[in-house]
């Protein structure tokens, strides 16, 4: 995938709806799992299904701003954005509407909530240290700030490694084949994500300097 930006129309023509298509899968396959979910909410199992439904729901309510906000320089490639949107739709139905482990519930289940939790508060953290300068989209700007502060200070990619660890959770939860395999699939999507995200970053120097010194997600593993 070439740093060449795409075409002043293509922005603007299908690319457009990428974002709100995705967004609305998320939202109609959590909805769906929560009503399975209700029918049966009479079983404390259930019942806890429902309010991780609910709260992936609101997780991506708090996102909501920043995924609707229009990027502010034209987006240098579309590709990985649907790849790894397309694989956290994939895994929220997976979970929510695939085979349910739970005949009863245990404090086994108290695991999965945990790296939720953990997982959104850092995703959501991570953005809000950006501000301004996080983006759903693959952008470049010339008034870039390498940004050092919060999660920063640990890895170069916080918001994507909260995004896996409360994904993780969630599947950890709704333990299926389905989500499983479809979490791999998320992971290797994020990682060339990652990978497209850098060729720009690299161009500014001051990011070079920065990455010499910060893992990518993982302390001590990438």
């Amino acid at each position: 995938m070439s740093g060449t930006p795409l075409s002043p129309a293509t922005p603007r023509a299908w690319t457009g709806y990428i974002i709100p298509v995705l967004f609305l899968a998320a939202v109609t396959a959590n909805v769906a799992g929560l009503v399975v979910h209700l029918g049966q909410a009479a079983e404390p199992a259930h019942l806890a299904a429902v309010v991780f439904a609910v709260a992936n729901l609101v997780w991506v309510g708090l996102e909501t701003p920043v995924t609707f906000r229009r990027p502010s320089a034209p987006p240098r490639e579309v590709a990985t954005l649907l790849f790894y949107g397309g694989a956290r739709v994939a895994v929220i139905a997976a979970a929510f509407l695939g085979p349910f482990p739970w005949q009863r519930l245990t404090p086994l289940a108290v695991l999965p909530a945990l790296l939720f939790v953990a997982g959104v508060a850092l995703r959501q953290i991570a953005m809000r240290t950006l501000g301004q300068f996080y983006s759903h989209h693959v952008i470049r700007r010339d008034d870039h700030v390498i940004v050092r502060t919060g999660p920063y200070r640990v890895v170069r990619h916080p918001a994507y490694a909260g995004m896996l660890l409360g994904h993780t959770g969630l599947v950890l939860f709704f333990l299926n084949p389905f989500s499983v395999a479809l979490l791999v699939v998320l992971v290797l999507a994020i990682a060339r994500r990652i990978h497209v995200e850098e060729r720009e970053l690299l161009a500014i120097p001051a990011y070079r300097d920065y990455a010499t010194g910060h893992p990518r997600l993982v302390p001590g593993l990438w």
